[in-house]
């Protein structure tokens, strides 16, 4: 099995592909009006509008509703992307090392779910990471 993707559902998809284009500083490939893919070589973030929700089932998937996710971005430091985002973000945790090794930030996105970016700073921490 292969984890390929995680998929948004957007009230305002022009605006939440925007801010996903800037944090990942990646352009979004736009398959329809109503859905868009920014593409990594690890995994896929998917956005789609609320209508399309219909398409699975209706009401199965709401924007703006997801207080249990994080999307979390492994990056080589932290500590630069945060300064680079912090000015156009909501912040909800400034860097900080967690205790399990990871130097973290967290702000939310435009419609309230938690992004987390982390750069792996212990040797522990690195090691799970594959040294990266």
């Amino acid at each position: 099995m292969k984890f390929a993707s995680t998929r948004l559902v957007a009230r305002d998809i022009k605006n939440l592909v925007g801010f996903y284009e800037k944090v990942m500083n990646k352009k979004a490939e736009w398959l329809v009006p109503t859905f868009a893919e920014i593409v990594t070589p690890a995994a896929t973030l998917a956005i789609n509008t609320a209508e399309t929700v219909a398409l699975f089932k209706e009401g199965s998937a709401e924007p703006g509703a997801n207080r249990t996710a994080i999307l979390e971005f492994q990056v080589d430091d932290v500590d630069a992307e945060f300064a680079r985002l912090k000015a156009e973000v909501q912040v909800v945790l400034e860097p900080k090392t967690m205790p399990w090794g990871n130097r973290a930030a967290q702000f939310r996105d435009p419609e309230g779910s938690l992004v987390s970016m982390y750069t792996p700073v212990t040797d522990a921490a690195k090691k799970r990471f594959g040294g990266r």
